[in-house]
């Protein structure tokens, strides 16, 4: 297995709205002179940040809310040596005459995500996948059937109703509709290969957990911040919204008690998300930021988010002698509108 290297060429792209793979060397390059060994990513998402950490020889611990991004967590950066084979690929997608399989993404999901064929195939992959025994194959399987789904939805969402983009005979102007056709097996295939090529052996112990944010116990010498965003007109990233499918993936026999039947795209029930809330969030950061008070701390944000980056480094200085911001120049997102925001690193000491 490979041992960790200095740079993360070797983590996966992604699809995901909001990914720092493409800044997180330089997140990572950018506290080169601090002192600490022990990280923890308190908002880890796609991975990608705690990965460059993991690289970089530190000891991590990768935290998430949701169950499916806890699978990447698991996958690439608790995982030291685990790879999945040709063999497993072919298991995920065939049927098996000892198992028996559930059909609800067949009976709920007609016609909204996927055709009729993909959904029954993905009823099987979740049947075969959560038969699994090793922790680590099984999440590099859920990545791997994760990405596929991401890959082959308009917008890279699951936030409405829109197969129909998929499957018209129209000419297009945008959207990779080859990546649409695309089948399943295939983007297993090559994703499974991208999460084999980034399972490295770590210098040190690192672990994934899943759960909330402030019931994480304290005590480690760094703690990254890359919350949900909130724009200027308090316009939050749901991540539980916008990929309700996956999270109901891995969570197959909850799935039914926690759908909403009435809504048209068969999203998840509502549940309060403060973070995502323009009079919780202020809150939220100084309880974040007073719980790791003896940590290094180092927030992630935009320059057009609410709260303000002066209001950030304010809460910070609460907590923190010193608090330096740092800009890392223009960057947009996938799906964003906005060609003006930059990156900011706040970081206390």
């Amino acid at each position: 297995m490979k041992r960790a290297t200095s740079d993360c060429n070797q983590f996966p792209a992604t699809r995901y709205q909001g990914s720092k793979r493409k800044l997180a060397d330089a997140i990572v390059d950018e506290l080169r002179d601090l002192d600490f060994t022990t990280v923890l990513d308190a908002f880890g998402g796609t991975g990608a940040v705690a990965y460059a950490f993991k690289v970089a020889g530190k000891e991590v611990t990768y935290n998430d809310l949701l169950r499916f991004n806890h699978q990447i967590g698991l996958a690439l950066i608790e995982n030291n040596s685990v790879t999945l084979d040709s063999d497993d690929l072919t298991a995920m997608s065939v049927r098996h005459g000892h198992v028996t399989y559930g059909d609800f993404i067949e009976r709920t999901f007609e016609d909204i995500y996927f055709t009729t064929e993909e959904n029954r195939l993905l009823d099987v992959i979740v049947g075969n996948v959560r038969r699994i025994r090793c922790p680590y194959k099984r999440a590099l399987s859920w990545f791997a059937v994760a990405q596929a789904a991401i890959a082959k939805r308009p917008y890279n969402l699951f936030h409405r109703r829109n197969l129909y983009m998929r499957t018209a005979r129209v000419s297009r102007s945008f959207g990779n509709k080859s990546s649409w056709d695309r089948s399943f097996d295939d983007h297993f295939k090559v994703l499974a290969a991208q999460a084999n090529a980034a399972v490295i052996e770590s210098r040190r112990p690192c672990r994934a957990v899943c759960g909330d944010i402030l019931e994480v116990k304290p005590g480690f010498d760094l703690v990254y911040v890359d919350t949900p965003y909130l724009n200027r007109r308090g316009v939050g990233v749901d991540y539980r919204d916008f990929y309700h499918f996956l999270e109901g993936l891995v969570r197959y026999d909850d799935w039914p008690a926690m759908v909403d039947m009435s809504s048209k795209h068969r999203r998840l029930r509502r549940e309060p998300d403060p973070w995502s809330s323009p009079g919780l969030c202020h809150e939220m950061f100084c309880a974040l930021f007073e719980r790791f008070r003896d940590s290094i701390l180092v927030v992630s944000y935009r320059s057009d988010g609410i709260p303000s980056i002066d209001e950030l480094a304010g809460m910070l200085r609460a907590v923190k002698r010193n608090v330096r911001v740092v800009e890392k120049g223009l960057y947009q997102y996938a799906l964003s509108t906005r060609r003006d925001t930059r990156e900011v690193l706040l970081i206390g000491t």
